[in-house]
């Protein structure tokens, strides 16, 4: 990966979602028709953290489902021209729902409109709010999340890189100059 900084490890990762899972059990007053949909890849791992996390706390388990945007992004031709399509599984109707969609690092805000194109695909939610482990600005699109675990102030010329352990093997965060 080359040289880089460490912005969150392990115990900030946590403390953060558990914040999180806070804020949004405070805002919504419990959890009737609330629902978390994670954006793949490192999304759905954080929004079946935040379900465990609420679960402890109140002993629901929320709906929890996760959504492949790639072929709704406005730009994916440009990213490949094969692009991977991975899986969308929402096993509950979102009509009429509070959905919290869930991703890693919010940016320019295209990852988002494509998710909430592709969730209103599936149906009619009530709402749909977000919440993000790390914004790092640059927004393309006036897109803004409701619940962040960290702000991060980036040029466009840097990454940001959220790393999980369900997925990388280690949780943290790292930050590094593009040359």
């Amino acid at each position: 990966m080359g040289t880089y900084d460490i912005i969150l490890d392990v115990e900030d990762i946590n403390r953060i979602l558990t914040r999180i899972t806070c804020e949004i059990l405070e805002v919504h007053r419990g959890t009737e028709s609330l629902t978390l949909i994670g954006i793949q890849t490192r999304g759905v791992y954080l929004a079946k953290r935040i379900q465990s996390r609420i679960y402890e706390i109140e002993g629901i388990k929320i709906p929890t489902g996760y959504i492949d945007i790639t072929l709704y992004r406005d730009d994916w031709t440009r990213i490949s021209h094969h692009p991977v399509v991975q899986t969308t599984d929402i096993p509950f109707s979102v009509d009429s729902k509070q959905i919290i969609l869930i991703d890693d690092v919010l940016f320019t805000g295209r990852t988002i409109r494509a998710a909430m194109d592709a969730i209103i695909d599936f149906g009619r939610p009530d709402r749909i709010e977000l919440a993000v482990l790390v914004d790092r600005g640059h927004r393309e699109l006036p897109v803004q999340a409701n619940y962040v675990g960290k702000f991060i102030e980036t040029r466009r010329s840097e990454t940001v890189n959220v790393l999980l352990s369900e997925h990388d093997g280690e949780d943290k965060v790292v930050f590094k100059e593009i040359s």
